[in-house]
């Protein structure tokens, strides 16, 4: 078969993605999840009479937590498959990523199977993350020499 007819017949059954719909979903999506972190942030620096501070941090971890219930139990996937990027970008998907990689490779052992493949995909993240903070950091220094 010819290269262009393939890509005629691929483009032909390739399903077409309304990106108009798929970015307000996830916006509104992600917005609910900043209103649910801003609400579990309240709640503990009422409840808990912490600072904001350290609300933020337990804040944090409760939603990761979540993230790796929601994926141990599958429904995760399910849930982004609808909310798209409104679940992903926000810090349950690295949750979800890493801990869809443990459960993929439990059967290899802790060292060779979860410990090797857990930061498959969570581990360019936590790179770039890394790397772009450096830079950003050493760009502030430069323009406002460390104070702002």
């Amino acid at each position: 078969m010819e290269k262009n007819k393939y890509k005629d017949l691929v483009a032909k059954h390739t399903p077409k993605e309304n990106r108009l719909y798929n970015g307000m979903l996830a916006f509104i999506i992600g917005g609910i999840m900043g209103v649910i972190g801003q609400f579990l942030v309240e709640l503990y620096s009422t409840y808990l009479d912490i600072p904001s501070k350290e609300a933020g941090t337990f804040m944090i971890i409760t939603l990761i937590f979540i993230g790796c219930l929601l994926t141990c139990f599958g429904f995760f996937d399910k849930w982004v498959n609808f909310a798209k990027a409104g679940l992903i970008v926000p810090i349950t998907g690295f949750a979800h990523s890493m801990m869809s990689a443990a459960l993929d490779y439990r059967k290899e052992g802790f060292v060779t199977g979860i410990g090797a493949n857990m930061l498959k995909l969570a581990g360019s993240v936590i790179i770039f993350g890394v790397v772009s903070a450096y830079v950003f950091g050493l760009i502030r220094i430069l323009l406002f020499g460390g104070q702002v």
